[in-house]
């Protein structure tokens, strides 16, 4: 049996330099080792899916993390189309809202008595502090547009919603995700999306007559047929939950949306081995990225590792992968002024228009 060479590339101890750009510096940590290593090669593999032409990147937006000031990245990498898709929370996409409306939060401490903070007009996120008012403004305010711009009884996507959303908002001059997403042609789903501001403010429009309906089968196959528009795929999550779900099943589910279980235009993998039948055909992600504090031995999602993805045919063998376990409000800022200092324009936008049509 040959011997393994285990001596392939050298660990390179970090120098200390004056105006050492944050792309040089995350260059020189993916040749170090433990979580810093695997942040600098997430830098790298997100550079290499926006090089190229033939990929379309999904981003997995999830927990509160716009209250955390992130949802201005979101909207940089919307308005450089280093992301096609988004696959959000129903709190990311919506806290943002009070931040644009002119509102504000505020730094606090996570010791502070609870009680305190309700009496006192604010909910706390960990270390940061929220007005319920302010909170309670911005559910008004997508009431308001549910009742304005939405008809009653018609089933509508979350896509659906929040393009329309994102298109009354900009009108107002609320630049929000949604808006920004809405100007630049990004798609946006949100899957859970009752879980959040936008289904309080189903019941407030409810409490008024006014009857919202939301097909979340609607939204699967809208997402699904997006498949079609993309020869590769790269995968970005901030976090897990739901959107990383979602997005993961873009690989291993969006053949069952047609009879021969092809996905029109593109190759995929044929079937297992040893299955008699051929169930379906998988489109694994050829780039994945993962960001997040959860650990894969407890069996959610949320920590899965991209090796055990695999398994269901949603990762390619051969994927540019990195996984860095991470607080996203560390990694998330670092990250995204690399990608600024290392790429100025994407060679290739993928093109969605009337992708919604019918």
């Amino acid at each position: 049996m040959d011997k393994k060479n285990y001596f392939q590339k050298k660990v390179n101890a970090i120098e200390v330099s004056d105006k050492k750009p944050v792309s040089v510096l995350l260059e020189e940590m993916a040749n170090t080792g433990f979580q810093g290593k695997k942040l600098g090669e997430i830098v790298n593999v997100w550079e290499n899916m926006i090089r190229d032409e033939n990929t379309v990147i999904l981003l997995g937006y999830a927990g509160s993390l716009s209250t955390t000031g992130q949802w201005k990245i979101i909207k940089w990498l919307i308005e450089n189309r280093f992301i096609d898709i988004l696959v959000s929370t129903g709190a990311n996409i919506s806290e943002d809202i009070v931040e644009a409306m002119g509102f504000s939060y505020w730094q606090g401490d996570h010791k502070e008595n609870d009680i305190d903070l309700f009496h006192s007009d604010l909910n706390r996120y960990y270390d940061v502090y929220g007005k319920e008012s302010d909170y309670m403004e911005m559910t008004e305010m997508i009431a308001d547009f549910y009742m304005s711009s939405l008809r009653q009884n018609h089933p509508y996507s979350s896509r659906e919603i929040l393009s329309m959303f994102g298109q009354w908002l900009l009108k107002k001059g609320i630049n929000s995700i949604v808006a920004t997403a809405a100007k630049h042609n990004v798609p946006v789903f949100c899957p859970a999306i009752v879980d959040s501001p936008y289904g309080d403010a189903g019941l407030i429009a409810k409490s008024k007559n006014f009857n919202l309906i939301i097909d979340n089968m609607k939204d699967y196959i809208e997402f699904m047929r997006l498949s079609e528009r993309a020869k590769d795929t790269g995968v970005i999550y901030i976090g897990g939950g739901v959107p990383k779900d979602f997005i993961q099943l873009f690989a291993v589910t969006a053949d069952l949306l047609y009879a021969d279980r092809n996905v029109p235009g593109r190759k995929g993998i044929t079937r297992r081995e040893g299955v008699k039948e051929k169930w379906e055909n998988y489109y694994p992600h050829k780039y994945a990225i993962q960001i997040s504090s959860d650990l894969p031995q407890w069996g959610g999602l949320s920590g899965c590792t991209f090796e055990e993805a695999m398994s269901w045919g949603k990762e390619s063998a051969d994927a540019l992968k990195a996984q860095c376990y991470c607080d996203a409000t560390i990694a998330l800022p670092i990250v995204s002024h690399a990608l600024n200092e290392r790429i100025k324009k994407r060679p290739a936008i993928p093109d969605f228009s009337g992708a919604f049509s019918n």
